[in-house]
């Protein structure tokens, strides 16, 4: 059960990072070895439900390593990211956060969620689907060493994905 409500309050704190823009602080919590992965989802019948998603290597939202993210966050703290002036109102839900896989170092771990996000006088978005990370105890916290994002949407409707997951 410790490890349970560590690993909950690690993803409650993320979300804060998110919610208040400090992306810096929320740049740290990933490994330099970290997978950002985000497929396309497609609806596909009952019998090809296994091609839902696009695999690795394939065309994906976001297929980042920590080079390409730390330019994202770097971009957004600039002022400058044009999808991102005036900033994003957001907030980061997160819920049924489930420990799948403890090997003591490492953790796997699903967890949904819920991305609300407001912008200008009229945009609003919301995102919705499944985390899959692994998390990895570094120094007495944890890293994320690879995250999986799987939206419930086939079509995203907003103007730009310029947020993080």
């Amino acid at each position: 059960m410790e490890r349970q409500f560590a690993v909950e309050q690690f993803y409650y704190n993320e979300a804060a990072m998110l919610d208040s823009r400090n992306y810096a602080e929320w740049f740290k919590l990933f490994a330099e070895d970290i997978h950002y992965w985000m497929p396309v989802r497609r609806t596909m019948t009952s019998n090809e439900l296994a091609k839902e998603f696009t695999q690795p290597g394939s065309i994906a939202f976001f297929d980042d390593d920590y080079t390409a993210l730390g330019a994202r966050v770097r971009k957004l703290e600039t002022g400058y990211a044009w999808a991102e002036d005036p900033p994003s109102r957001q907030r980061h839900i997160v819920t049924n956060v489930r420990v799948v896989r403890d090997d003591d170092d490492e953790l796997e771990v699903e967890s949904n969620f819920h991305l609300y996000r407001t912008r200008l006088n009229s945009e609003e978005d919301n995102w919705l689907g499944m985390r899959r990370d692994v998390l990895r105890k570094v120094d007495g916290s944890y890293k994320i060493a690879n995250r999986k994002i799987f939206l419930d949407q086939t079509v995203v409707l907003s103007r730009n994905l310029s947020n993080f997951f």
